[in-house]
């Protein structure tokens, strides 16, 4: 249930901009937004907790998607702009968490061969954010102008050419920022891991031919101890055979 619950906590996001810059409708918009997230959030931990037999293990384990859920359930109250100071506070650690929660999901498709799905992914967010800095931010009057915001913003540079003056671009840059973090983090650890498995992927087919000469010797070396033991078996006999005739012979 790990993406159907991300998708319902990603609507809180298009739900948090729409009370921030929107009028009365979308207000009541982004509140029906938190209410869906909140109660699928409900409905998909509560049927997990049906199904295990570890429940306290489970929400220990999945204790950041119970808050987001409590969390958006929350949100449904106030939103009415502007916000005061401590609404202001829990709103941003909302998106905060929510940032926390798509980078862990990210995390979970770490694999050294799915580089270019994180390549892909970036650049998907990338777009995005250029949409969000053009709709959100006044002194942005092209696309192209921000996707470079975006860019500046994901990979933390900061050239000041252009920067976020309203409250909704400059939280929409802080939820940028967060995710650039954790993508570019991915996105390089995934490089690195590409690097060290050629690495080990030598180192095991390096292995795997000693091993098949250790092999070979292993039963190089047993051949020789049956023929041996054969030979020692031969000599055992003839020896017997020997004393016995000698010892007919004594007799005679």
């Amino acid at each position: 249930m790990r993406w159907p619950l991300l998708g319902a906590f990603l609507t809180c996001v298009s739900a948090f901009y729409l009370e921030l810059i929107g009028p009365a409708l979308a207000l009541t918009v982004a509140r029906c937004l938190y209410a869906a997230a909140g109660l699928i959030g409900m409905a998909l931990l509560g049927w997990m907790l049906a199904l295990t037999r570890h429940p306290s293990k489970f929400l220990r384990r999945n204790a950041l998607d119970a808050a987001l859920t409590i969390a958006a359930l929350l949100s449904v109250l106030g939103g009415a702009t502007p916000w005061s100071v401590p609404e202001w506070v829990l709103r941003l650690a909302f998106m905060g968490a929510l940032a926390l929660r798509i980078v862990l999901a990210l995390r979970a498709l770490f694999v050294p061969h799915r580089l270019l799905i994180f390549l892909a992914i970036g650049a998907a967010v990338l777009m995005l954010a250029g949409a969000g800095f053009y709709l959100l931010e006044p002194r942005v009057h092209t696309y192209a102008e921000g996707l470079w915001l975006a860019f500046e913003s994901s990979a933390t540079v900061g050239y000041g050419d252009i920067a976020p003056t309203t409250p909704a671009s400059r939280v929409f840059a802080v939820f940028i920022v967060l995710l650039g973090y954790g993508m570019l983090s991915l996105t390089f650890a995934s490089i690195a891991a590409l690097f060290i498995g050629q690495e080990e992927q030598q180192i095991r087919r390096d292995m795997h031919r000693d091993i098949k000469r250790l092999e070979a010797e292993v039963t190089g070396i047993r051949d020789d101890l049956r023929v041996l033991h054969e030979l020692l078996a031969r000599s055992e006999h003839a020896s017997e055979t020997f004393q016995a005739v000698e010892a007919k012979r004594e007799l005679q």
